[in-house]
């Protein structure tokens, strides 16, 4: 069971998280540059150079909330999975886990526990189609391996010793 580690990522979701961050940016950024004058008609308020910083800063917020999308990730090896969803993180053994699905007509594939909790796999989605696919192929075949090495009857040395201890 000496399987190599694997790790994904959304592609899709990834391109579009980037390109909203740096559109939000750039229109936060152009908004404050048109933040001079007055606030208004009948005010003697005007916006000051902090305004416009402020503004740029907001932009840079909203960006850093969009780039959250970034951060799922699905990590495995012979000794388990480890699912990072935007807000939450799980590390199984593959002890607890009994099937990876990607049911039809879901957006994320899961992983179903023994315990039938099911985990959503933000990392793995239906619009990366055959990256998705075969990212559940691979962490099937992981899961496949820990349960055919945990089936594995024990040491036959052992089954030897249980009848010379009887006579």
């Amino acid at each position: 069971m000496d399987s190599a580690p694997v790790s994904f990522r959304p592609q899709r979701a990834r391109k579009v998280a980037i390109g909203a961050a740096i559109a939000v940016v750039v229109v936060f950024t152009a908004v404050s540059f048109g933040l001079t004058g007055s606030t208004g008609d009948s005010t003697t308020a005007v916006f000051q150079r902090g305004d416009q910083t402020a503004m740029i800063g907001l932009g840079i917020a909203f960006a850093a909330g969009i780039l959250l999308f970034l951060r799922p990730r699905v990590e495995a090896d012979a000794a388990g999975i480890r699912i990072r969803n935007v807000i939450g993180s799980y590390d199984l053994p593959w002890e607890v886990v009994r099937a990876i699905r990607f049911d039809g007509g879901v957006s994320f594939a899961s992983a179903e526990l023994h315990d039938d909790e099911l985990i959503t796999i933000v990392a793995l989605q239906v619009v990366d189609k055959e990256y998705a696919l075969g990212a559940v192929r691979s962490l099937r075949a992981l899961l496949a391996a820990h349960q055919a090495a945990a089936a594995v009857p024990a040491e036959p040395a052992a089954a030897e010793q249980a009848p010379a201890e009887q006579a």
